[in-house]
């Protein structure tokens, strides 16, 4: 499956040109008991296959296995010498900034030559970059094959490759050429790259690895990806959508699980585009290849860790796709597999011999939660949380799986749920269990229990889908917030399991299956911003953290609404010095609250100004009473906001929320792209923010980006907490 091949058709070609290509396609042997376990019985991964068609914790198994061609098909045309397999690394020396002119960079570049003609050829293999041409001679003898070496090019002033949240994402092309006798273009390949430098050093505090890139170190926030599409139905524009989901999300990092692919190149273009480095697991996994024992498979732990049977076809499957995916910059490392490391016999030679031969510039994992790259390591938990456990509990240094809940707002749950069966879940009090629809239960389900019932009892199946939404800002905003407060500290990063699902599930998701994002999305972009000022639930304090390389000036303030006010009361004004990379505190509980307001409950406006750079960030938290509840949300009054919509051009959208001084605050604010039709969302839609709250006298914007759709026309629909539905005309 993970094998690219290629023949030379040229004897058998029909010289009128009507050919047929047939291919004969074979299920993997053995499919499996899709018996509920972890890759059911475990005996897919006797071949070298994607684990999880046989069935996860939130997947149901794919019935054929997705046997079938599942990747490109093309037909390549070329003279008599083939070029592929070119392979650019970049050297960046030093520890670099963002900004200003930039030492050199040096580039390195590689290439095979293939004649597999019947006579000797000569000729010239070259490139150009920024000018330099770089040209090597070549005598290739009948149906051989050649590595070609480039002598090294400085390139001066480079412009670098960032990952998001830290600079631009630079890129370079250049072609690598065969010229016949010098002149005769036979073939050439195309390489696009980044200029970068990565590097994965020991952190002796939190005993965990540190990335750095371009000698910066980089605290990831990331994410895990299982794959696109279930059925591996992949598009360049799908990818292009999710990949830019997560750099909305502020996230720097994406995981690529082994129960999956190795993703497609389009899927490491958009990380290229947008920012996201990624840790590529290879294709075993601890479920099925005998981590552990497990009663749902059918041979024992020692049997399992030999999986996969044909142990030269997995080796041969590692070289082509490191050679396939080693030019972008975005693939930072390389993971030997998911909480477990490959049989030896793989495992040492790709550690010791490929990865060196063919790249050499990552790191390498042997499996997911490694003591390299985290001591004490381990992963989870999977489920909700209390907000505060991820500010007084210390997690595992560098994290690669926390998890919780995702499930969309009504409209989306109307997309693949019957109408019979949109019930919410409730409680039994005669048996202690919460009791939900078993097609609920079908799609994987993450239970919320009481974390609903805490926002006042769901009247029906949307008011708790809308209550859900709100622990989902909340629960990762709070992870988020938590870990980025005691960076270097205690972390060096940490991994969501998961951000996506490649099919209708309702766990661990920032968007659903039809890519309609849900509140997880906007508040782990909140938590996650690169210059932040958050609460610290413990210490009833606020905290400021600084991911960029600058030091930052900023003027802080907090304040505080309550539920019968109409107005914002605020603290004085602070200024605090935030040096790069730290989190810093800014002032305690007595700055905002007092203990009638902590027992009550409150919105905590907490608001930053860089001082040097004019960015804003405000973080609005409705905190519970004294007994944990949020009751108090459903006593306020509705907000009579003032909302428009205008065109900056044909794909972007503003929209502005005012709520004047003599309101209340408007809470939780969604901001859809309906078809003026249907009032049905359009999708994919990309909101710069949402779920926002206005409190009064402010003015709020958001940026709506969208691809016109034909027989479509957009309209803005906003509704929150204490705002009725609104339908906006967009405005030219």
């Amino acid at each position: 499956m993970f094998l690219r091949q290629s023949y030379d058709i040229t004897s058998f070609l029909s010289k009128d040109g009507y050919n047929r290509l047939a291919v004969i396609v074979y299920p993997p042997d053995p499919v499996g008991n899709p018996n509920g376990g972890q890759g059911g019985d475990g005996v897919i991964a006797h071949s070298v296959t994607n684990q999880y068609v046989a069935g996860w914790d939130w997947i149901q198994p794919i019935h054929d296995r997705n046997t079938g061609i599942w990747d490109k098909v093309f037909i390549r045309k070329t003279k008599q010498v083939h070029v592929e397999n070119t392979h650019v690394v970049t050297l960046v020396p030093g520890k670099r900034n963002t900004d200003g002119k930039q030492a050199p960079a040096t580039i390195k570049v590689t290439t095979e030559v293939e004649n597999p003609d019947t006579g000797e050829i000569e000729g010239v293999v070259q490139f150009e970059l920024e000018g330099k041409k770089m040209s090597v001679k070549v005598k290739l003898a009948p149906q051989t094959m050649e590595l070609v070496e480039f002598p090294p090019l400085t390139l001066d002033s480079p412009r670098l490759w960032w990952p998001n949240g830290y600079g631009p994402q630079n890129l370079y092309n250049l072609k690598v050429k065969f010229l016949i006798n010098g002149t005769t273009v036979s073939d050439e390949e195309p390489v696009q790259f980044g200029v970068r430098e990565l590097k994965a050093v020991w952190n002796t505090k939190t005993n965990s690895r540190e990335i750095r890139v371009n000698g910066q170190k980089i605290f990831i926030k990331g994410g895990n990806w299982i794959l696109s599409d279930a059925m591996l139905r992949f598009s360049k524009e799908r990818y292009d959508a999710e990949i830019r989901f997560h750099r909305d999300m502020n996230l720097n990092l994406i995981r690529v699980w082994g129960g999956g692919i190795t993703e497609r190149p389009e899927f490491y273009d958009a990380c290229d585009r947008y920012g996201l480095l990624v840790m590529q697991d290879f294709w075993v996994s601890g479920d099925c290849n005998g981590r552990w024992y497990d009663p749902l498979k059918l041979e024992d732990t020692l049997a399992r860790r030999k999986y996969p049977d044909d142990h030269a076809l997995f080796l041969e499957s590692l070289e082509d796709q490191i050679k396939m995916l080693r030019n972008h910059p975005s693939l930072a490392i390389w993971c030997g597999g998911n909480e477990i490391r490959p049989p030896a016999d793989v495992l040492v030679p790709l550690r010791d011999s490929l990865l060196p031969a063919l790249d050499g510039t990552r790191f390498f994992f042997e499996y997911s939660n490694d003591d390299s790259m985290s001591l004490h390591s381990g992963d989870g938990p999977y489920t909700l949380q209390p907000d505060k456990s991820f500010w007084e509990k210390r997690s595992f240094p560098f994290n690669s799986e926390v998890g919780s809940v995702g499930i969309g707002d009504y409209e989306s749950l109307q997309r693949f749920i019957p109408k019979a069966d949109l019930v919410p879940p409730y409680f039994n009090p005669s048996t202690g269990k919460w009791v939900v629809d078993s097609v609920w239960q079908y799609h994987k389900y993450s239970c919320y229990d009481s974390a609903v019932e805490a926002y006042g009892h769901p009247e029906d199946i949307e008011d708790f889908a809308t209550k859900a939404q709100l622990v989902n800002y909340n629960q990762y905003r709070a992870l988020m917030e938590g870990f980025t407060a005691h960076m270097w500290d205690w972390y060096t990063g940490v991994i969501i399991w998961k951000t996506q699902n490649p099919w209708t599930a309702m766990v661990g998701q920032m968007y659903d299956v039809y890519l309609d994002p849900n509140a997880s999305l906007y508040g782990l972009s909140e938590g996650a911003k690169p210059l932040h000022i958050m609460y610290d639930p413990i210490h009833k304090s606020a905290i400021v953290a600084n991911n960029k390389f600058n030091s930052a000036r900023i003027i802080c303030w907090a304040g505080i609404c309550r539920s019968s006010d109409y107005f914002l009361t605020k603290s004085e004004t602070k200024w605090v010095s935030a040096q790069s990379c730290v989190a810093v505190h800014v002032f305690g509980s007595s700055a905002h609250l007092n203990k009638e307001d902590e027992n009550a409950g409150v919105f905590l406006v907490l608001h930053l100004v860089d001082s040097i750079t004019g960015y804003f960030d405000e973080n609005i938290y409705a905190l519970p009473d004294s007994s944990g509840s949020y009751s108090w949300l459903n006593r306020i009054e509705q907000a009579d906001i003032i909302a428009s919509a205008y065109y900056n051009n044909d794909s972007v959208i503003t929209v502005t929320i005012k709520n004047n001084d003599s309101n209340p605050l408007a809470f939780f604010n969604r901001i859809s792209l309906v078809d003026k039709k249907t009032k049905k969302r359009i999708l994919p839609v990309f909101y710069n923010n949402n779920y926002i709250s206005v409190p009064p006298g402010e003015v709020k914007t958001v940026r709506v980006s969208f691809s016109k759709q034909q027989g479509v026309e957009p309209m803005v629909c906003v509704e929150g907490w204490n705002v009725d539905e609104i339908y906006l005309e967009i405005k030219k």
